[in-house]
């Protein structure tokens, strides 16, 4: 049979886009490649992977628990730590660690965001705090967070308002730098066209300036999280009050290994719950809607 080389809209043969969609020109039903992708092979390959992966993980912290080279009081084995969390939990006392360290996350968290949304797009927008306060930021941020501490007891004492600005200070340098580079490395014709469209002021800032920023914003917001989170388990750690880093320390102070590595999992898992739930989330949204490639 003679092949069929009428070109579509595109500028493809229709032989070949026929092809690459899997449907007949001529009209008929479309039928199945056998190598034609499908979207749960990827999702079933990822799980399995991380299965595997953890679980010769968890057997090499078994064998090198059964095999004593290190004693148990300090490399204890994974069923001796799971007893401990389960302990924790049984108690109450993780949970309420757990309630407390996200409540002063998310104060200080949504404090940082709200501040460095607006210092940011300060910066952005003035030549001279970009020449000055701009410079200032991107010196802070190389500050370790635990830095804030020293200066957060002779302002704060002892007290929760102390922790609240370690975090904050934790995380607004990254929010307020990625608010400052979305400004900037946003096309200027988007505010043209929000101004020519009767845009001005804080319209123009929701409607056109920020969804626009939004891709680096996210990363700032991301990054912010992840500074004020080690912020402030270690404000938690030296304040010894309520919460996973006074959970943690108490371990260290009762020689338990099992309670340490437990509350580090926690933690750790704690991290990880949010990055995939929120984050990531965010992120697979703005790629759909901004039409960016998928990260891998």
């Amino acid at each position: 049979m003679a092949m069929n080389n009428v070109f579509n809209d595109a500028g493809v043969p229709s032989t070949v886009e026929s092809r690459v969609i899997g449907v007949h020109t001529n009209g008929s039903q479309p039928f199945r490649l056998p190598w034609r992708f499908t979207p749960g092979k990827g999702i079933i390959r990822k799980i399995t992977n991380q299965v595997i992966f953890y679980s010769v993980l968890l057997g090499l912290w078994a064998l090198l628990a059964k095999l004593r080279i290190w004693p148990p009081y300090l490399f204890p084995a994974p069923w001796a730590v799971a007893g401990a969390l389960w302990a924790g939990v049984q108690d109450h006392s993780f949970l309420i660690g757990i309630a407390v360290t996200m409540k002063r996350m998310l104060i200080g968290y949504s404090l940082s965001v709200v501040l460095g949304m607006i210092l940011g797009l300060g910066v952005a927008s003035n030549k001279f705090l970009e020449e000055t306060l701009g410079a200032l930021l991107v010196s802070l941020q190389s500050l370790p967070s635990i830095c804030w501490v020293p200066l957060a007891i002779l302002w704060f004492g002892l007290t929760e308002k102390a922790i609240l600005f370690v975090v904050l200070m934790g995380c607004i340098l990254s929010v307020t730098i990625a608010m400052e580079d979305g400004r900037k490395q946003m096309p200027k014709f988007y505010t043209m066209a929000g101004r020519n469209l009767g845009a001005a002021g804080f319209r123009l800032f929701w409607y056109v300036m920020l969804p626009a920023s939004l891709p680096y914003i996210v990363s700032g917001l991301k990054q912010g999280w992840a500074f004020g989170w080690r912020s402030l388990i270690q404000a938690e750690m030296i304040f010894l009050t309520i919460g996973l880093g006074q959970l943690l320390m108490m371990g260290r102070d009762l020689n338990d290994m099992n309670q340490v590595i437990a509350v580090m999992l926690m933690i750790i898992g704690l991290g990880y719950l949010v990055n995939r739930l929120v984050f990531r989330t965010i992120e697979r949204t703005l790629q759909s809607r901004w039409g960016l490639a998928p990260n891998a």
